[in-house]
């Protein structure tokens, strides 16, 4: 007999080895957007997902894809619920995600500080000396050769979340994963 945490773990296995629609290179778990997985029974599973945002357009493309994955190994219904709190922050990217999106050639989003509670948002290029240090302050690595000397060429790439750099040293441009 299969215990409901062990059936769950197993769910929560398949459900977070989807691919991100956006990020084919990042499975739902290690993008952290996967929350929870509830088995209700042997033939029935809730799963919580949170979006990267409130109101990403690919939060269908994610509850279809698990649903689907779900469906291909028995589970007869699926429901699929969106989460909005805790709200998703780039903290949540699993140390692994980092290294694929590296390896794919993405600058993974740099680590907030230990602070708990909302994230800063810098609105302008200034701040005062007294400010605790911003994530925006630390370089951005190039995922090609790590040297810390990028510079930002636009705020806005391929998707809303990240940002085109390019390296001063190897000079290859690349994405940088936002940090939220």
């Amino acid at each position: 007999m299969v215990t409901t945490t062990a059936l769950e773990e197993e769910l929560r296995r398949l459900a977070g080895s989807v691919p991100d629609p956006e990020l084919p290179v990042l499975t739902l778990e290690e993008l952290g957007v996967l929350r929870a997985v509830h088995a209700h029974g042997t033939d029935t599973v809730e799963v919580e997902l949170t979006p990267t945002y409130t109101g990403c357009p690919a939060i269908e493309a994610m509850s279809l894809d698990i649903e689907r994955v779900l469906h291909a190994h028995g589970v007869r219904d699926v429901v699929v619920r969106t989460v909005l709190a805790p709200a998703w922050s780039t903290d949540d990217i699993t140390d692994e995600g980092r290294r694929k999106l590296r390896e794919f050639g993405i600058a993974p989003p740099r680590r907030h500080r230990e602070a708990s509670g909302p994230v800063a948002v810098r609105l302008g290029p200034t701040r005062t000396a007294a400010e605790a240090p911003h994530p925006e302050d630390e370089p951005v690595r190039c995922p090609h050769c790590a040297s810390s000397a990028t510079e930002l060429l636009s705020r806005f790439s391929s998707t809303a979340c990240k940002a085109l750099r390019r390296c001063l040293d190897c000079r290859e441009p690349f994405d940088h994963f936002k940090e939220l």
